[in-house]
């Protein structure tokens, strides 16, 4: 998971890109990257950590141009402390190429030794957007050959990357003297959308984003996601041009973008994240219904803030009163995305601190977005305990945690997944708490999906049903040894 950015414009876009990034933030804090184009000439800054310590004022002088794009990384492929793995990625033919990617490739290893062999082109970086530029460069290159540079040559690249390439993937590129060019793997996994704003030449600025509120916040209108499989094309001038790029395309978004990684203010796929959080409490509060005894709680509290809009409308639908007892510190990055469960760990006492006139001799029934290693929800209880919980029972807005996430969360061993072939009773008894109750995979899907807009989502982290195919237990015990190595 990484949050992407590119900007089209009549004026100077630096600073525009440098906020959207700030909204982005939430989507990867590992390290981050800017990049503008002058006529065709690229300026290029990236470093570890989070944006408001990458750029100085110097750094943003030297950021000249009218088109540009921005990154922030959440490591999921590569080294997450080597400033070599942060985006963009950068080659120079044809025509020069900087791109940022957010999402996961799941035929590394062929593509790797495709590159080398077959278009004799080399990485310096185990970065799989790496290999996504250099697969895209050379199917640039073929098309363009001989042939005049055009949107149609352009399309038609993107058309034999996608034959190529598998996994997931939303990416924006600057072709140097040229414009920007944004495509999405052909399920739509991984989110991107276009918006527009009328400029002082009467002409259209154009902005891509991860989410839609990078585009409200900076004042654009939302035009639509881009499609599964298309390909966009924006001419420095501000022309539009997009096509269908798959012959196949099929809209399948992440689930988890709704339950926890979107911020709740964006639209996705025409879905607002926060309208669907709420339909997850109400759903979610039906089946806390049929497996306690609700005279045995006497409040609901949420763990801020993802699952706040479910611990609502838990708590409304229940008839039981809801109360705030978590109080999450503003300056301590998320724990879900830091790297190493000691680092995990160590950090959730560092962001939360309980109340304890909130939890002294009560029974409190806990609602979280998710629960995946089990290591935060476990010091969780401790800290309501330690408070004064009499009862702790725990629920969770997903279903069980059971299988990897190979399409860009950091999720790749079977054996941190705390429900992992393990049944209710031992997570109950990991976690030292009175009940567990999770989601049903059903009515999770029930509270995102409208079938005028989405029919299908990924679960795969869920089921283990993984929609673009060919993820086998081979590839999967390889991942998971990758990962550990």
């Amino acid at each position: 998971m990484c949050g992407i950015v590119g900007i089209v414009s009549k004026d100077q876009i630096n600073q525009q890109i440098y906020d959207s990034l700030l909204l982005l933030q939430h989507r990867g804090q590992d390290s981050t990257g800017l990049a503008t184009m002058d006529g065709s000439v690229f300026h290029l800054r990236k470093a570890k950590g989070q944006v408001r310590e990458a750029y100085r004022t110097r750094d943003m002088r030297a950021l000249k141009g009218s088109v540009g794009l921005g990154h922030v990384r959440y490591a999921t492929k590569g080294a997450a402390n080597r400033e070599e793995e942060a985006q963009p990625f950068y080659v120079n033919a044809p025509y020069g190429i900087i791109l940022v990617h957010n999402g996961n490739l799941t035929n590394t290893r062929e593509l790797e030794k495709e590159l080398f062999i077959k278009d004799r082109r080399h990485t310096n970086s185990s970065s799989d957007t790496e290999m996504l530029l250099n697969v895209l460069a050379t199917e640039l290159q073929f098309q363009i050959s001989g042939s005049e540079f055009s949107p149609d040559s352009i399309f038609a690249g993107v058309r034999s990357m996608h034959q190529r390439i598998e996994g997931s993937y939303a990416a924006i590129a600057l072709i140097a003297g040229h414009g920007v060019l944004a495509f999405r793997d052909p399920f739509g996994i991984r989110p991107l959308v276009i918006g527009r704003r009328l400029n002082s030449s009467n002409s259209y600025d154009w902005i891509l984003a991860s989410e839609s509120l990078v585009i409200e916040n900076n004042d654009y209108e939302i035009v639509r996601d881009v499609n599964p499989g298309e390909a966009i094309f924006i001419t420095s001038e501000g022309e539009m041009f997009s096509k269908q790029c798959s012959d196949n395309p099929q809209l399948f978004p992440c689930s988890f973008e709704y339950v926890y990684l979107a911020r709740p203010d964006s639209i996705m796929n025409g879905i607002s994240v926060y309208e669907a959080r709420l339909r997850m409490g109400d759903l979610l509060a039906e089946t806390i219904k049929k497996q306690i005894s609700l005279g045995d709680i006497d409040v609901v509290m949420p763990i801020p803030d993802s699952s706040r809009p479910a611990a609502m409308q838990v708590a409304r639908q229940l008839g039981i009163e809801y109360r705030e007892g978590f109080f999450k510190n503003r300056y301590v990055g998320r724990t879900f995305i830091m790297p190493g469960q000691q680092k995990r760990k160590n950090s959730v006492r560092q962001k939360l601190n309980a109340m304890g006139t909130e939890f002294k001799n009560k029974n409190i029934l806990i609602v979280d977005d998710s629960v995946v290693r089990g290591t935060t929800s476990q010091q969780i209880v401790q800290m309501a305990k330690f408070a004064g919980a009499n009862k702790v029972t725990f629920t969770s807005a997903a279903p069980p945690v059971r299988f990897p996430h190979v399409y860009g969360i950091n999720m790749p061993s079977r054996h941190e997944l705390i429900a992992y072939n393990r049944s209710i009773a031992e997570i109950e008894k990991i976690l030292s708490i009175d009940q567990m109750i999770y989601q049903e995979v059903d009515d999770l899907k029930n509270s995102i999906i409208d079938q005028s807009l989405i029919k299908e989502l990924d679960l795969s982290c869920f089921t283990g049903k993984y929609v673009t195919g060919k993820v086998t237990n081979e590839y999967l015990n390889w991942v998971e040894k990758e990962y550990l190595s």
